[in-house]
């Protein structure tokens, strides 16, 4: 073989192998449960201690060296309307309008030196989108049609339109991000839906998120939320008392509501949903928990709930300085699972209407559990907030009731009480005795799942299931059994009518 072919084939052999390492660059995938989001460009860490400039935010490359983060939502475009009636984007040390050269008429800063960044961590997987507003951002619409051409607007500056003033440059960043902290929830889902409207046909995918307070509903996106779909939701357990610091105390922690409002309200219904966490002690006012804490509760929420996408930081300087708080999370996330999601068992009883629920108290209400943060005989999830009677505890599968109870009333001439019966909507076979006998049911096994209101046999007697249960011999400690009497005895079974 010649020279010249021994330098073919070694050419052609080094672009294969290029390629192949290039293909192994795993893409984005928002449908795991194992995703890090963390937000970059305001030098956190820089703000809140001013003499360690060592830890003081780094450019964008730095923080895709290795596969800990997915997400970075590059932040803020803090003034949506400004000079020349552009928006003004500021990432803090990184470039701002006051230290780099801005577009002739605006104070929208040049930043075309981090596109090369940016493409970098687009080549390692990452996805990077643009975050709206910030605490004290001067943002806001005063209708539809202005938040319809301020996404015109943002689509030609920084995604996949065109423009003569792109602050990036040729690079194009893979979405927005609304982190809308105050004034009026006017015009976004406006925006949102033209931003899709942009997205749809595009050569790429493109993703739109917010980062709304851990209350529910959000002061200022929680219209938007039900109005425009979302791909995730970063919702900051912080600075609130939902916050990660009160995450014991089942009343104040609400991770379990943002999860119905995904799976029940949500326009989109495969909406993620991300605990948002301060990245260091030094990164929030509240909510800031170590390493180990974080862990736990991300890996339970993991276990309990559909909607978990992973977890949300405040910020990556913080992150770095804090022992790379950042690859902690991931590896426990990792750990956890990316993928696949196992319904915890709905292990309380039916929710019954018209029956009064003590503090404390558990039920089983349309595939979730739930408890009572105070007296109420109201409907889990008839009002659903933060400041509701109910909170959600888990997600669950199997006995329960998935739907409103059917209550009815009636009354004799003879007698003025009122009897209410309300029924389980359990799918649990219905046999019971007749004619004193165990006709048509069947025996107890120990390893048959039973919902509430499932009967069956067991050393003579005639059972009843309670609640769901497997496992649990009927007449055990577990008192999940209810003994409907001696099948050979005239006793008639107890129905699966609970009477109030």
């Amino acid at each position: 073989m010649s020279p010249s072919a021994y330098v073919r084939k070694a050419f052609c052999f080094a672009v294969v192998a290029g390629s192949l390492l290039l293909s192994q660059v795993a893409a984005f995938d928002g449908s795991r449960y194992d995703n890090t989001a963390v937000y970059w460009g305001q030098n956190s860490h820089g703000a809140a201690d001013s003499s360690d400039t060592a830890d003081y935010q780094k450019t964008l490359s730095y923080y895709c060296q290795d596969d800990a983060i997915d997400v970075i939502p590059v932040a803020f475009i803090t003034t949506f309307f400004g000079t020349g009636g552009m928006p003004v984007l500021n990432l803090a040390n990184t470039c701002n309008p006051t230290d780099n050269a801005t577009f002739s008429g605006t104070n929208l800063a040049n930043c075309q030196s981090l596109a090369s960044d940016i493409e970098f961590c687009q080549s390692k997987g990452k996805v990077l989108t643009l975050s709206l507003g910030g605490a004290g951002g001067g943002v806001g619409f005063t209708d539809d049609s202005q938040g319809q051409a301020f996404a015109d607007t943002i689509w030609n500056l920084f995604l996949g339109g065109s423009s003569s003033t792109r602050p990036f440059g040729s690079a194009v960043l893979d979405g927005v991000d609304l982190d809308i902290e105050g004034g009026s929830a006017t015009g976004y889902a406006a925006f949102v839906n033209q931003i899709r409207s942009h997205a749809n046909g595009a050569s790429k995918t493109y993703y739109i998120t917010a980062a709304p307070q851990c209350p529910y509903p959000d002061a200022s996106l929680g219209a938007v939320l039900n109005a425009a779909s979302f791909d995730a939701v970063y919702v900051q357990f912080y600075n609130n008392v939902c916050g990660l610091q009160n995450y014991d105390t089942a009343n104040d922690w609400d991770f379990g509501l943002w999860d119905y409002w995904a799976t029940k309200v949500s326009p989109n219904k495969n909406v993620k949903i991300y605990v948002g966490a301060p990245a260091s002690s030094t990164a929030a006012g509240r909510g800031y928990v170590d390493i180990d804490t974080l862990s736990s509760i991300a890996t339970t929420q993991r276990k309990s709930f559909p909607s978990f996408g992973g977890v949300m930081l405040w910020d990556a300087s913080q992150a770095y300085a804090n022992n790379r708080y950042d690859l902690a999370i991931k590896n426990t996330l990792t750990a956890a699972g990316g993928t696949g999601f196992t319904y915890p068992a709905c292990s309380a009883p039916a929710f019954a209407s018209g029956t009064g629920y003590s503090a404390g108290t558990q039920v089983t209400y349309q595939g979730y559990i739930w408890q009572a943060k105070w007296y109420s005989s109201s409907t889990p999830g008839a009002t659903l907030s933060s400041d509701g009677d109910w909170i959600a505890v888990s997600a669950c599968s199997g006995g329960g009731s998935t739907t409103a109870p059917t209550t009815t009333s009636s009354s004799t001439a003879s007698s003025s009480t009122t009897t209410r019966t309300t029924s389980s909507t359990s799918s649990a076979p219905t046999a019971t005795a007749t004619s004193g006998s165990c006709a048509g049911v069947a025996a107890w096994s120990s390893g048959t799942a039973y919902t509430g209101g499932a009967q069956v046999t067991y050393n003579g007697d005639l059972w009843t299931a309670k609640w769901w249960t497997q496992g649990d011999t009927p007449g055990g400690s577990a008192g999940v059994w209810t003994d409907g009497g001696s099948c050979s005895s005239s006793k008639r079974a107890r129905s699966r009518f609970f009477r109030l």
